[in-house]
């Protein structure tokens, strides 16, 4: 369902009384650099023009609403009691950011809210760091709490971590609040210092292949995989006990105490390293215009992440092939936590038609599923809606 902010207004306007606040919160791409924020490494971010409304006025009856137009169902939030809740699941994303607020000991007018979006679910463009971040912002300015964006990006993180169980890095939250439009940034997972630059196409566009699966080990896998880089850390501080993260690790020094690694967790380690490294090549890529050898670094991310991470899937890996093999495409790769979602393809102008066609076909011939596709532009990050 495409919903717009004016939908979700009108929605709230139907509910509700009152005028409220209006919060945009973006979905975000990732150019490069997967898996490698929880390792303390180097992502290359942008928020995009897919994201998650929110309308928010105060309450006069005391009690706190939300109503979500993707889901249809109104809920009731005491905000007095912030434990997890069993069901729905999609309200512990927001009831953590709450708990939160509430340990600090600010106080939160009780509030009416609709919220609605265009992200879609499983696609791999993070709907849920937008979805914290659009509602962290909109208390922020309901309440005039005059949090700091990092702060904010924090407390989305949290309850993603603590209330939706998913140990992510911190980039998703990172991208969705601070994206600039017709940006990237790379971002140090480690120091959280960022640099924007202007990201010209000119000749190119991107284009994401929603592979339209989902694969239920997906959120366990993740985790999983992070653990495997933690053991692989624990085992190479024995000899290097500077290293703080794979970030700190040479692909030298793996090398030299690959015996001593799982096999698993070695080819876990070595695709982070690479990746870390590739990351800051293909910033100096783009910063020159070469759009064509920043596509050859997708395409290797993609190959590390399918053979050495382990987190793709057939889906994903025939997406890519795809891409690989028709002539106009410079770089694609499956993005995000990996099992399904989308892949990102940077294809030129000319081609984009042909290519979205001829992979719909084929992708369906292969695997009888539809191949939703979409052109997305980079955009702001979380901010007012100006109606």
């Amino acid at each position: 369902m495409e919903i717009r902010y004016q939908d979700v207004l009108k929605k709230f306007k139907e509910v509700y009384p009152g005028e409220p606040l209006l919060v945009r919160s973006p979905a975000r791409i990732n150019l490069i650099g997967e898996h490698t924020d929880y390792n303390d490494g180097f992502v290359m971010p942008a928020a995009i023009d897919k994201e998650i409304v929110f309308a928010m006025a105060p309450s006069n009856d005391g009690i706190s609403r939300i109503f979500s137009m993707n889901f249809q169902e109104q809920l009731s939030i005491d905000l007095h009691d912030t434990n997890k809740v069993k069901h729905p699941k999609w309200l512990n994303y927001l009831m953590g950011i709450i708990h939160q607020l509430k340990e600090r000991g600010l106080k939160l007018k009780p509030f009416n809210c609709v919220v609605g979006g265009n992200i879609p679910a499983g696609s791999g463009l993070s709907s849920s760091a937008a979805f914290e971040c659009g509602f962290v912002f909109a208390l922020d300015r309901l309440n005039n709490l005059n949090l700091e964006k990092l702060d904010m990006i924090k407390l989305a993180q949290w309850s993603e971590h603590h209330y939706a169980g998913v140990k992510c890095g911190i980039m998703d939250q990172f991208a969705s609040m601070m994206g600039k439009s017709e940006h990237v940034f790379v971002l140090d997972c480690r120091s959280l210092v960022y640099h924007y630059f202007p990201i010209t196409l000119k000749d190119y566009t991107i284009v994401l292949l929603d592979s339209s699966v989902k694969h239920s080990l997906a959120d366990s896998e993740y985790n999983t995989r992070r653990k495997e880089c933690e053991q692989g850390v624990a085992i190479l501080q024995k000899y290097y006990p500077t290293i703080e993260s794979l970030r700190d690790v040479t692909p030298a020094m793996l090398k030299e105490k690959q015996a001593y690694l799982p096999a698993v967790v070695y080819k876990r380690c070595s695709y982070i390293v690479s990746e870390i490294a590739r990351v800051q090549e293909a910033s100096q890529d783009l910063e020159k215009g070469d759009i064509v050898q920043f596509g050859k670094k997708m395409y290797e991310t993609h190959d590390g992440l399918s053979k050495l991470y382990e987190v793709s899937c057939k889906e994903l890996d025939f997406l890519a092939a795809q891409a690989v093999n028709f002539d106009g495409v410079v770089g694609a790769r499956m993005m995000g936590g990996g099992f399904g979602g989308c892949t990102i393809n940077i294809v030129r102008n000319d081609k984009v038609e042909p290519f979205i066609k001829q992979t719909r076909q084929n992708y369906y011939n292969s695997f009888n599923i539809e191949l939703p596709s979409y052109i997305v532009e980079i955009k702001d990050g979380t901010s007012i809606i100006q109606p």
